[in-house]
């Protein structure tokens, strides 16, 4: 018996503990003055020695001669400089908590045709993933669900809230994985009969679920949506059919991407390209589309064995210089915190620093409809953005500051406390 309670008293000791280290202290809000800082605003240009005020959780005031409201808590930023909060085109973050434990994976939902299912809802606001991606100046994700043809409906989130809904940044989007006509990876071991025969199938159970989808929208549009069937998914599609809605289309080889333009042309979708790995070989297509872009990882290998290995680091600078609209995305959950690397790579082989800035900020904002709000330091914007001791793509850069609508954010996640901890850990105590 004493043992039984020793041993629950160990384990309300541990949980206890590991509650206390896990947490993270509050963001706190105001009105704040950042003084002295360079300012990158992306959208027009850079201002030295500037101030950026933050009030009510919008930039109320931005240059070199503001007056600072009084009340407003001071930072000097002084030997800083200030951008907009980098946007990830494409994630899983809040979706995911451990990729290896599908207890904590909620981004696949049972079923091919499904894009009713709301990655919004599913997202965890608690995830400790957040403040990780957050101190790195991510201050915004489109996460987004992944399966089968219609996986669900992606939504842009702020790494701040205490909901789903206070997280929401104003955008979303339906995903197609647009059926692939090659190999999924090495492992796949079908022969060339079956591939074909199993694109077919893919292609055509697409050109059903838009055929019902356009006759859905045909019925509604002549009864004014009264005395409608109970039809989830094709609800769903209603708004991407009309142009309403922007249809997120999963692509990666250079002939499926050719297949997906013709596609998108044909039914008259407002479609972005995503992952897109071999842009670089449909670059030309691509812009002659007009359909912007959202590539990556551009930390990556190369899709064909006989490729140069620096091809993925160069196919958004490829695609951007053919006159295509691009953003950059990590893919990624855990290490959506990186999307400054990948940037920087994109730079580094062929983008330029300037136009790999813009991908990850005012350009996907653009693309997702939401550049009033977020992606440059302008008056009226939301508060997202974040103070660096030098360029952001260099991983020796500190980030000194956070702010997320405005809030300013704890420069502490799970990776900082744990370093804390070993830092400046005890000995061991013996069993």
């Amino acid at each position: 018996m004493i043992k039984n309670i020793k041993n629950i008293l160990t384990l309300v000791l541990a949980l206890t503990t590991g509650l206390a280290f896990g947490q993270i202290p509050s963001a706190e809000t105001g009105t704040f003055a950042l003084t002295n800082a360079k300012i990158e605003t992306v959208t027009n240009g850079t201002i030295q020695n500037g101030i950026v005020i933050i009030s009510d959780g919008k930039i109320a005031e931005v240059g070199s001669n503001v007056t600072i409201p009084q009340g407003a808590k001071t930072i000097d930023c002084s030997g800083m400089t200030i951008y907009p909060g980098m946007i990830d085109g494409g994630t899983q973050v809040g979706l995911v908590e451990v990729s290896s434990d599908p207890r904590t994976r909620d981004n696949n939902e049972i079923g091919d045709v499904i894009p009713h299912i709301q990655a919004l809802t599913a997202v965890n606001p608690s995830s400790v993933i957040h403040p990780v991606t957050r101190v790195n100046g991510v201050t915004t994700v489109l996460t987004m669900p992944s399966g089968g043809l219609f996986p669900g409906t992606a939504a842009l989130i702020n790494l701040h809230g205490y909901t789903p809904d206070q997280m929401y940044a104003g955008f979303k989007g339906v995903v197609l994985n647009f059926p692939t006509t090659g190999r999924r990876g090495r492992w796949d071991r079908r022969s060339d009969d079956d591939i074909k025969k199993a694109a077919e199938k893919a292609l055509k159970q697409l050109n059903d679920v838009w055929a019902k989808a356009t006759q859905y929208h045909k019925i509604d549009s002549a009864t004014n949506g009264k005395d409608q069937p109970y039809y989830p998914e094709m609800k769903a599609l209603l708004p991407v059919v009309r142009g309403e809605m922007k249809l997120l289309v999963n692509v990666n080889s250079a002939n499926d991407i050719k297949e997906a333009l013709k596609w998108i042309e044909k039914n008259g979708a407002d479609a972005v390209l995503c992952g897109v790995s071999e842009g670089w070989r449909a670059a030309e297509d691509i812009a002659k589309a007009g359909v912007p872009v959202i590539t990556g990882p551009v930390l990556s290998n190369p899709t064909r064995g006989y490729d140069r290995y620096d091809r993925p680091y160069a196919n958004a600078g490829a695609m951007q210089k053919a006159g295509v609209k691009v953003a950059i995305r990590t893919n990624e959950v855990e290490n959506a915190r990186n999307l400054p690397y990948h940037a920087g790579f994109a730079a580094t082989y062929g983008m330029g620093k300037e136009e790999a800035l813009k991908a990850v900020t005012i350009v996907p904002a653009e693309i997702f409809g939401v550049s009033d709000m977020y992606g440059s330091i302008e008056k009226g914007k939301v508060a997202n953005l974040f103070v660096t001791s030098g360029d952001p793509f260099e991983t020796k850069t500190q980030i000194k500051y956070v702010f997320i609508d405005g809030w300013n954010i704890p420069m502490i996640s799970r990776h900082t406390q744990l370093y804390e901890e070993y830092l400046n850990r005890a000995p061991g105590v013996e069993k």
